[in-house]
């Protein structure tokens, strides 16, 4: 049913690129009506459209999105440059070292995804206001659908950009430029959508909702908003994160897996955990613009013969050594999601290496790095989260838990904290450590005393050209940002919680020192720009 249902959306996203806006290329003044006559079985494919903006938004043509902007950018991985390459023209280092420009693919595949949803959401309120797609039953919440989704596209565009123009219309005039709006006008527009419109959606947490927004995908997003109010507008809002928390708890339509790998299964369609979900195949979703490509990126090329590959690895992308270090050895999480040690074929020989400096020797991944400019192949270790299928393709079939439960049971404890409620923090995060600590019981265990402490993670430079130490006293309830570490590693959200944490641009890690507060924001695409004359760059750029 998922491979029919993923299909279905890729045969109905090829139409597409023949029938809607030309937003996704930033030109706000060209208007393609659709090619084809819809009929009433149309509808549900024909919705399920714009949901396919996600893949990209997340991962990009190139993978330079949300994901790999939101993870090499902070504290916990890195792309450094590898025997076999991985310069790429710097933008990996520079992404590493805050040194980004608005030429950057980073900005440019963020910004013209997500406005590309937000067309194909708006053509298709435009074609339901004015009946060219016939809808018999169930119009007011096949639109409240869409606005919420439409919503979710905001919600990046306002976390990445802050000050974007928010366009609702599809039918607008030849030449009509958009104005640009302040980030906190994006938050405010964001969060009256989700309000007036997730109520509207289906309370189903089943096949037909699965990859959808229902109810309760809608409550966990108006979480997330929430909980970045204050970034995004000054104004913190802890008390409204907490209350959509609880519409995703008190459902009792979602729980934590007894093990954490179940998420990130490749046949994870099933997990009780997951809230939303972007659908992956390895079939349907397998070129470069919709293939969920990870294990190709972090494994080394020799590890074909461990997995039983049919395509040779890139080697890539690892764990900063600084920021596997603050994991407690009895954590489960450490071995479960990070691929480490001697690698072996699939029958159990040795692999070696066959690069520079380790060809013939070992290949044994260790937790050391000389820096963003210089690594060996069997530096760092490799991203293991999201399980590695033996016989995989170049894409994988886990799909991707943009939204889970135990991010919503972590998100309120977060703002329970902040408002003053350790105790309620601290009985929320034991519940998600308990499955990472089966061994050690004990360990599992947070105290509103232990919530509230500092973090352990270890700032500062560590490359073969400096090391430096920072303190941390100036952090913030940094035991709270050290959990959601632990729990969310390789999610694609560590930036967005270092920033919250007022880490991002503050602190030092490996080859990276803070280069300006500015850059928690990116700038806007000068392509952008340039077609747009409303616009005006973020400060700094």
């Amino acid at each position: 049913m998922k491979k029919r249902y993923l299909l279905c959306f890729g045969i109905l996203a090829l139409m597409l690129a023949y029938s809607c806006t030309k937003l996704n290329d930033n030109d706000y003044a060209t208007i393609v009506s659709s090619q084809f006559s819809p009929t009433s079985k149309d509808v549900a494919a024909l919705v399920g459209v714009p949901y396919t903006n996600w893949r990209t938004l997340e991962l990009g043509r190139s993978a330079n999105a949300v994901w790999r902007t939101n993870e090499i950018s902070a504290d916990e991985t890195v792309i450094p440059a590898r025997p076999n390459g991985w310069v790429d023209g710097g933008i990996y280092r520079r992404v590493h070292e805050h040194k980004w420009t608005a030429d950057e693919d980073n900005s440019y595949q963020i910004w013209t995804n997500a406005y590309a949803g937000i067309t194909n959401c708006n053509r298709l309120l435009y074609q339901l206001d004015n009946n060219l797609i016939p809808v018999t039953s169930g119009k007011d919440q096949l639109e409240a659908e869409l606005k919420v989704l439409r919503a979710s596209f905001y919600y990046a565009l306002c976390d990445f950009f802050g000050n974007v123009p928010i366009i609702t219309k599809f039918d607008v005039e030849a030449g009509y430029l958009p104005p640009q709006n302040t980030r906190k006008e994006v938050y405010t527009f964001i969060v009256s959508e989700l309000t007036a419109n997730v109520p509207l959606l289906s309370k189903l947490n089943d096949g037909t909702t699965y990859g959808r927004f229902n109810q309760w995908a809608g409550y966990a997003l108006l979480a997330k908003v929430y909980l970045n109010a204050e970034v995004y507008t000054g104004t913190a809002d802890w008390a409204d994160c907490i209350k959509a928390c609880d519409q995703v708890i008190n459902s009792g339509l979602y729980g934590l897996e007894a093990v954490q790998s179940t998420v990130f299964s490749t046949n994870n369609a099933g997990s009780k955990e997951i809230v939303f979900a972007i659908p992956f195949d390895n079939v349907y979703t397998s070129d470069g613009s919709t293939a969920w490509t990870l294990h190709m990126e972090t494994l080394q090329p020799e590890n074909q013969a461990t997995y039983n590959f049919q395509n040779s690895p890139w080697g890539g992308i690892c764990a900063l050594p600084q920021f596997i270090n603050t994991f407690d050895p009895d954590d489960a999480r450490l071995k479960a999601n990070w691929v480490q040690g001697q690698q072996y074929t699939a029958s159990g020989a040795v692999l070696l290496g066959t690069m520079d400096k380790y060809n013939g020797k070992p290949l044994a991944y260790i937790n050391e790095l000389p820096g963003v400019d210089s690594s060996q192949e069997v530096h760092g270790y490799r991203l293991g989260k999201y399980e590695i299928q033996v016989g995989e393709l170049v894409g994988m079939s886990n799909d991707f838990p943009l939204l889970r439960y135990g991010d919503v049971l972590m998100m309120k404890a977060e703002a329970a904290l902040r408002s003053g409620d350790a105790g309620t923090a601290a009985t929320l995060v034991t519940q998600v450590r308990q499955r990472s600590f089966m061994n050690n019981p004990a360990k599992a265990t947070v105290t509103a005393a232990q919530i509230q402490g500092p973090s352990v993670y270890d700032y500062g430079l560590r490359n073969h050209l400096a090391t430096t130490h920072e303190s941390v006293s100036d952090i913030q309830y940094g035991r709270m940002l050290d959990e959601l570490g632990w729990e969310f590693a390789q999610e694609g959200r560590r930036r967005q919680d270092l920033i919250r944490f007022g880490i991002f641009t503050k602190k030092s890690w490996l080859s990276h020192s803070p280069n300006g507060d500015y850059r928690t924001l990116l700038p806007i695409p000068t392509s952008a720009l340039h077609t747009n004359g409303n616009l005006k760059q973020n400060p700094g750029y």
